[in-house]
C-alpha cells in the first residue's frame, strides 16, 4: 500500500484496462503480410504498446531502406484501421474485469484518470462508443499515440497527459501498461509509480526484466495498491 495517492493515474488502454483478445496485433501482422512485408512473432511482439502508425512504418521498411513516406505510408494505415474496425464490429472489446470499477473508485478518491494508446483517434473514439466510455464516463482525458511526435517508449503521451490535466509534478503521478513500452515510458517520464498489470500482452517475467515499482494481476487492483480499497476485496 503507498501511503499517499497520486495526484494522475495514465493507463494504457488495450490489455490493460480493455479485454480486446489481443486482435490488435493479428491485425498489424495482416496488414503488414497484405503489403508485403513477412514479420516474424518477434517482430510483431517488438512493437507491443507502440503507436501503430509507427509499426507500421518500421514493419515494412526492409532493414537498411528507406522508411515509407508519410504518403506511402496513409492508404496502409487506413487498411490497419479498416481490419480492426472489422475484427472490432465481430468480437467486441470489453472492459477487463473489474476496471470501470476500480476507475470510478480512484475518480471518487480524488485522483485524475487518463488513458493513453498507441491507437489513433478515430479507432479510439469508436472503442470508447462500443464500450460505453465516452467523454468523461470513465477518464478525465485519452491521448492517443498519433497526438504526439513521438509514441512509446518516449514518454509524451504521459506528458500531454499531465498539460491537459493541469498536472505539473511527474512525482505525483502513476503509470500502469502491460508491455515493456509503457513501463518504458513510465521510467522516462520520471513518474513516482510505474507498474506492470499482467492481463495483457506481457507476463512477469518480461515486465520484471523492465524496471518498475509495482506488479499488479490487473488496473482492478489500484485502489488497493493506493490504500482506497480492501486488498482482499479487490482480489475477489
Amino acid at each position: 500500500m503507498l501511503t499517499s495517492p497520486p495526484e494522475l493515474v495514465v493507463l494504457d488502454m488495450a490489455g490493460t484496462t480493455v479485454d480486446e483478445g489481443l486482435q490488435v496485433y493479428r491485425v498489424l501482422e495482416e496488414t503488414v503480410i497484405a503489403h508485403g512485408g513477412a514479420p516474424s512473432a518477434a517482430d510483431i511482439a517488438r512493437w507491443h504498446g507502440s503507436a501503430k502508425h509507427e509499426a507500421l512504418r518500421a514493419l515494412l521498411t526492409p532493414s537498411g531502406g528507406t522508411p515509407l513516406s508519410d504518403e506511402a505510408l496513409t492508404p496502409v494505415v487506413a487498411d490497419f484501421r479498416a481490419r480492426l474496425a472489422a475484427a472490432y464490429a465481430a468480437h467486441p472489446p470489453q472492459p477487463l474485469p473489474g476496471v470501470t470499477e476500480a476507475l470510478a473508485e480512484l475518480r471518487a478518491a480524488g485522483v485524475k484518470v487518463a488513458l493513453n494508446t498507441g491507437f489513433d483517434r478515430d479507432v479510439v473514439d469508436s472503442l470508447l462508443a462500443a464500450l460505453g466510455w465516452e467523454g468523461d464516463t470513465v477518464a478525465d482525458t485519452v491521448v492517443c499515440g498519433s497526438e504526439v511526435s513521438t509514441g512509446r517508449p518516449a514518454p509524451f503521451m504521459i506528458f500531454a497527459a499531465m498539460e491537459r490535466l493541469g498536472v505539473t509534478d511527474v512525482r505525483r503521478v502513476l503509470v500502469a501498461g502491460d508491455t515493456p513500452r509503457d513501463l518504458e515510458a513510465g521510467t522516462r517520464s520520471g513518474a513516482a509509480f510505474v507498474v506492470g498489470v499482467l492481463s495483457g500482452a506481457s507476463d512477469a517475467a518480461e515486465l520484471g526484466g523492465h524496471r518498475h515499482t509495482h506488479l499488479l494481476p490487473s488496473v482492478a487492483a489500484l485502489p488497493a495498491l493506493l490504500g482506497l480499497r480492501d486488498a482482499e476485496k479487490s482480489a475477489a
